[in-house]
């Protein structure tokens, strides 16, 4: 068994990566099998890129986001899809991550390029049963998706202004 390094060579190969990518974002697994019992990545995402809301409950699990680089919202909504809560993952102001609990409706929006995660949540990875996407947002391939991220984004603007 050998230490496995964040380093920022690869951070930058996973950005330009998301960069190049069709969806915005790079997923880079550092977890070996879908069944470990953690699941750790980094996700690379630009802005733009859609993740569709969605909570963890079959079984239930957490999800922690740790920025490595850029600006991150973490949003947590209610059952109608209204903004609950959020935090602006951002190292130069001191918001270094975020744990959404179980069952919580959750995204995450990056707000600059070059923006990269590091998440944990528990394993197995099932991925017919590791998501609940919410039905009030659009799917990610649906053309509304732009328009929803806009309009999360003026809504955050709001509260932080």
């Amino acid at each position: 068994m050998s230490l496995i390094a964040i380093t920022n060579p690869h951070i930058e190969e996973l950005i330009r990566a998301a960069q190049k990518s069709k969806r915005g974002r790079i997923i880079f697994n550092y977890h070996t099998y879908a069944a470990d019992p953690v699941q750790r990545m980094l996700n690379a995402i630009e802005p733009g890129s859609y993740v569709q809301p969605h909570k963890h409950e079959n079984p239930d699990k957490p999800e922690v986001f740790i920025i490595l680089k850029g600006r991150i919202a973490v949003i947590i909504y209610d059952d109608t899809g209204e903004i609950d809560d959020f935090i602006i993952l951002d190292r130069e102001e001191g918001h270094f991550g975020a744990e959404v609990p179980p069952r919580t409706w959750h995204s995450i929006i990056a707000l600059e390029s070059g923006t990269v995660i590091y998440e944990v949540k528990h394993g197995p990875y099932d991925p017919t049963t590791d998501k609940v996407f919410a039905p009030w947002a659009p799917a990610e391939n649906h053309p509304q998706t732009g328009e929803f991220l806009l309009q999360v984004t003026k809504k955050l603007n709001r509260f932080v202004e």
